[in-house]
This record gives C-alpha cells, structure tokens and sequence, in this order.
C-alpha cells in the first residue's frame, strides 16, 4: 500500500463528512425560526388564560346584575301595589251585611281572603266588626270584654255590582244584605260617621269604657254598703271614674249618695 493513498482517503472521507455539519446548522437554524413561530402562539395560548379574570370579572358582574333585576323588579312590584290603589273604585258605599251569630269575625276574614282571590280588590274597602271594649263587673271581679256594636252583623264598604255581591253572599257565614228586598241599601252619610267614629275611638283610648247599666233618671237599688237595700233616683253618672249618684229618701229628705257603678242595679 502505497504512503500517499492514506491522506488522500481521509481527505475524502474529510470532504464527505464536512456538508453535515452545515445541515445540522440548517436543521438548528430552523428549529429555532420554527420554535420562534411557535413563540407567538405560547404566548397566545398564556394570553387566553391570563384573559381568564376578564371572564371572571363578567363572572364578577352578574351578582350586581342580578341585584339591579331584583330592585327592579320591587320597584315594579311597588309600583303596581301603588297602582292598584290608585286604582280603587270611585264610586263605593257602606253596606250592612248579616253574618251568623258569634261569626262575626271569621265572616270578615273570610270575605278578605275570598276578594284577594278573586283579584277584585279595586271594588272594596274597609270591612269591619264595629265593637267597643268594656268594663264589667262579675263576682266583684272586674274583667275588660270586646262587645259588638251589632251583633250578628259586619259592615262592607264596596262598590255593589253582580261580581262583588255574587262573592259576598256566597262567603261562608255570610247571609245577605240589608235593604230592601231583593236591593241592598247603603248606609247614610250620619250612619257611616256614627260607625267610624266608635271604630276611631275604640283605637285610640287607652283604657276601656265602663259599662254601667244606668242612665240619669233611672231608678235604682242600692245592693252593698251603708245603703244597701235602699231605692232611688240616678242624678249622676261619672263613666271617667264608674261612680253614679243616686238620690235616696233618709228621715223624709232627698239624699244624695255617691256610689261605685256596680254597686246598685236596676231596681225591679
């Protein structure tokens, strides 16, 4: 073999091997311009989920929204609560309807609930159980009672159509109107302020009224104390303070003498 074949042999191997080493620059430099491409969409791909918080601030928006809906919808509730009282009929009148004894009460709560159902509010007012709230005196017990004014009977302010009076009458409990037969007949201006101003009193009093059996001019016997068994003429009655004066024969003279209310009853 000859010397010189040798360095001609590495020279060519040497000349084989140095193309490689410019493509793996080339494969280098285009993994890097590739990977410098794919750069953008990383940052994309971290954009998207740094863009998350714009999504939960939305997210964050909705409680609010929610809060606007539901203020909203109570003011619409109110203004049509305002509106349905502005809404109310023109033209009611006070009725005196007849209701089964002792029902007073549950008649009125009835017809209440009966109205509200059948979304005929506009054509009704107060309905009412005109009482007052007494003193009496039983065993020598004294005992505070809520008596009606009229017994078996409820008074309506209402405007009277064929709805309106078909519902009342069909009310449990409830019979019919007052008035003329086959018409009910609504109250009086002086009936309705008589009834109004109970109801305005029994609200504001404080303590309850006395109820004492007796008038000035009625005749009385006197049932406990110095005088007991004496009869004679009431002269005066103090409901303020439930004292009554009566005026008694003593040695051929008129006395008066000033007693509690529940001491004299009527004499018979």
């Amino acid at each position: 073999m000859f010397p010189d074949e040798v360095p001609l042999e590495e020279n060519a191997m040497a000349k084989e091997a140095a193309p490689a080493e410019p493509d793996r620059k080339v494969e280098m430099a285009l993994s890097a311009a590739s990977g410098s491409e794919e750069t953008p969409q990383a940052v994309d791909q971290l954009g998207g989920s740094g863009s998350q918080p714009a999504a939960g601030q939305e997210g964050g928006e909705q409680p609010s929204k929610k809060t606007r809906r539901r203020g909203k919808a109570e003011a619409e509730a109110s203004g049509a609560a305002a509106e349905g009282e502005s809404q109310k009929s023109s033209r009611m009148a006070w009725y005196i309807v007849k209701v089964q004894t002792n029902r007073e009460d549950s008649a009125c709560e009835a017809l209440k609930r009966r109205i509200k159902v059948a979304g005929l509010d506009q054509y009704f007012g107060q309905i009412i159980v005109p009482v007052e709230r007494i003193t009496e005196v039983k065993g020598g017990k004294k005992r505070v009672v809520r008596r009606k004014l009229y017994p078996g009977y409820i008074v309506v302010q209402m405007e009277l159509n064929d709805d309106t009076w078909f519902l009342v009458r069909e009310t449990p409990g409830i019979g019919d109107f007052t008035g003329a037969i086959g018409r009910p007949t609504p109250l009086l201006p002086h009936e309705v302020n008589r009834i109004l101003a109970k109801l305005a009193e029994e609200k504001a009093e404080d303590a309850p009224k006395l109820k004492i059996g007796c008038r000035v001019g009625d005749r009385v016997k006197i049932n406990e104390g110095h005088f007991a068994n004496f009869e004679g003429e009431v002269s005066a009655v103090d409901e303020a303070n439930g004292r009554v004066t009566v005026m008694i024969n003593i040695f051929g003279r008129s006395t008066p003498v000033e007693l509690e209310y529940w001491q004299v009853e009527p004499a018979a």
